[in-house]
């Protein structure tokens, strides 16, 4: 039988030394979270057209990808504005871009091809701390309202996928009638099944956690979602703490569950139903 290790003072010394190191990220975190909160860093990020100081309506981020080239192109042909009207609409009050994290392998050829495409367009939001992946959506919810709320102060701010088209018109008018509508979490809300087999298309790797019934919660649907500044503020403030899931749509559910948040189930913003003066459509 192998005897146990007897510590040396130098192995303990180095035990208490990590100790003590996590204790003091621990509480470096917790400093920075509280200046985040008493507005000491909200400026940091500030880019031009922002400087005005006045107050937009909504920022909206369309989720796009390195192979989404042809996509975003046809976008700006159709519905979302380019040029001197994509100017004039942030004039207006409204701000949209194409939100992207960068490579797995920092300034590479896919790096480049979207620094080429923006100096261009001048229509990308490059989230410059995330790593862009098809399971890293939920940590892109993160870096999207985090950035996106220190960048612009504005009234609400909008996710919306590359999948889907939209009818800009009647969704800025939809805003600005929900203008005075405080801590607004606004989307078409849903429930569903919680996917527990491995394998399977939207597998919950965490589906225990969400009952014997294994039912979501009511949440806005991923494809077109609308939180208030004080929404986006919640999550860039407690940004490191707040969990994630296997979605992103579920993953914000979660972070409205704890808040004083108005749930607001708009059907017009169920982009894959058809009906009247509707907002969005999969494309």
């Amino acid at each position: 039988m192998q005897r146990p290790k007897v510590l040396t003072v130098d192995d303990k010394l180095k035990i208490l030394g990590c100790k003590d190191m996590e204790r003091r990220i621990a509480e470096a975190e917790m400093d920075l979270t509280l200046a985040k909160s008493q507005g000491y860093l909200g400026n940091h990020f500030k880019q031009a057209g922002s400087s005005s100081g006045k107050k937009l309506l909504a920022v909206i981020g369309v989720y796009t990808g390195f192979g989404s080239h042809l996509k975003r192109n046809i976008f700006r042909g159709s519905w979302m504005p380019r040029g001197d009207n994509l100017k004039k609409l942030e004039d207006e009050g409204v701000i949209i871009r194409f939100v992207i994290g960068r490579s797995p392998n920092r300034g590479d050829s896919l790096d480049r091809g979207i620094d080429r495409e923006n100096q261009r367009t001048q229509d990308f939001l490059i989230l410059e701390g995330h790593e862009e992946a098809q399971e890293e959506l939920p940590r892109k919810a993160k870096f999207f309202f985090s950035t996106a709320v220190q960048n612009w102060d504005a009234e609400f701010y909008v996710k919306v996928d590359d999948g889907v088209k939209l009818d800009l018109d009647v969704l800025i008018e939809l805003l600005r009638k929900r203008r005075d509508q405080q801590d607004a979490y606004i989307g078409c809300m849903k429930s569903g099944e919680v996917i527990s087999e491995e394998g399977k298309q939207w597998y919950e790797p965490e589906w225990w956690k969400f009952g014997d019934q294994k039912s979501y919660f009511r949440h806005a649907a991923g494809s077109l979602l609308v939180l208030s500044r004080s929404l986006a503020q919640y999550i860039f403030v407690n940004s490191v703490s707040l969990k994630t899931y296997a979605h992103d749509d579920i993953s914000i559910g979660s972070w409205m569950m704890g808040l004083q948040a108005t749930y607001i189930d708009d059907s017009r913003l169920c982009c894959s139903s058809s009906g009247q003066d509707k907002v969005c459509s999969v494309v």
